[in-house]
């Protein structure tokens, strides 16, 4: 799945256990290393050398894997930790942001938007570092010209945007349906690096995640960015968190390059990718920006990056641009950290949400998982 010197931390339903354990990957097998002592991957990430730990912490073998395509369904790679997500980190997606957001939802309308857009501004946010002096002078110009607007406040001005992409245990894992709204006509995925945070603000690993987009919805208003972004089967995460140690780091989440490919039941194909070294913000000032004085996370969080992708092909009409079909089949990869694979179905058809923080809570006392554990 990984680097073979990869350090990873997943989480599995293993209906022999009871409930949810924490995996890991040796020598092509999913160990089960949960503890009384850590039986959360919160309680994994708040550890000092997290990668240490699962490194040496003794495990059962539960299910044997033979490559990436082998791996057997899986949960989120997090259990207490905040969902959160940055938006509008990369220059070209804020342009479509912006495009959303002058078409009011409307796919058709977005084509000849699009176009005018280009004219005026082409690839000249590109360049500019978000806070800049040139980033103010851009915005003077853009108001006098009348294309501003809260997108471009956030892709280039001071403040990050930062919004709640789902609540803690919401999130589906690889293998596992992913949601859009009935009421969306124009929809698609978001591939995204996605980091694990502890609650001191330590960046301690980083995976894969989907941050399904409903442009229709968040375009006629962008009030309606938490109904667009927080339903059921919304957020996937995975396949596995890869840890940072000597071998792996931030350096590597910046170098990055995520591959998208949709497959559709109607024979259409889509591929995209998303290059971490054109994001507009540093990951870790994305960090810096949401948790601190001025915001704690108690179990840490999960921080979604934002993405460079943003499909303009025509799929069903001339000039309607992208939008999901159900049954669309969804696989977010990069080297060194797998694949999460998804398909969409409506949110109303995708399991409930069921497994809360009480739930969980009870059925690790119940296998006698909370003796011990971490503050």
């Amino acid at each position: 799945m990984a680097a073979e010197s990869a350090t990873l931390l997943g989480r599995m339903d293993d209906p022999t256990a009871g409930g949810p354990i924490l995996v890991t990957l040796r020598d092509g097998w999913l160990v089960d290393i949960t503890t009384p002592d850590a039986p959360l991957c919160r309680d994994i990430c708040e550890m000092p050398n997290p990668a240490r730990y699962i490194r040496r912490v003794a495990g059962r073998r539960v299910a044997k894997v033979a490559g990436v395509d082998d791996l057997p369904p899986l949960l989120a790679p997090c259990d207490l930790q905040a969902i959160k997500a940055c938006g509008v980190t990369f220059a070209r997606s804020m342009v479509e942001r912006v495009i959303e957001e002058r078409a009011g939802g409307n796919a058709s309308a977005a084509s000849a938007i699009r176009a005018r857009i280009a004219a005026r501004i082409g690839d000249s946010l590109s360049d500019i570092h978000p806070g800049s002096a040139q980033a103010a002078a851009v915005k003077v110009a853009l108001i006098d010209e009348g294309l501003w607007s809260q997108y471009l406040e956030v892709g280039i001005g001071p403040d990050a945007e930062v919004f709640t992409k789902g609540q803690p245990l919401s999130a589906v894992g690889h293998r596992a349906d992913v949601g859009i709204l009935a009421a969306s006509a124009w929809n698609n995925p978001e591939p995204e690096m996605v980091l694990a945070v502890s609650s001191a603000g330590r960046i301690v690993g980083a995976c894969l995640g989907n941050d399904v987009n409903l442009r229709d919805i968040e375009g006629r208003s962008a009030l309606l960015l938490g109904k667009a972004k927080d339903n059921n089967a919304s957020c996937a995460i995975g396949p596995m968190i890869r840890l940072f140690d000597a071998g792996f780091g931030l350096d590597e989440v910046r170098a990055a390059t995520l591959d998208l490919r949709v497959t559709g039941t109607d024979g259409f194909t889509l591929h995209g990718r998303s290059e971490m070294a054109q994001i507009s913000r540093d990951p870790a000032d994305l960090v810096a920006q949401t948790i601190g004085p001025h915001h704690q996370y108690p179990d840490g969080l999960m921080l979604f990056l934002g993405t460079l992708f943003a499909p303009t092909e025509d799929r069903d009409a001339p000039g309607r641009g992208f939008t999901h079909h159900l049954g669309d089949q969804v696989t977010i990869s990069a080297a060194g950290l797998g694949s999460l694979t998804n398909r969409v179905q409506h949110a109303t058809d995708c399991p409930p949400w069921t497994l809360g923080a009480a739930a969980l809570m009870r059925n690790l006392a119940s296998r006698g998982l909370l003796g011990g554990g971490r503050g």
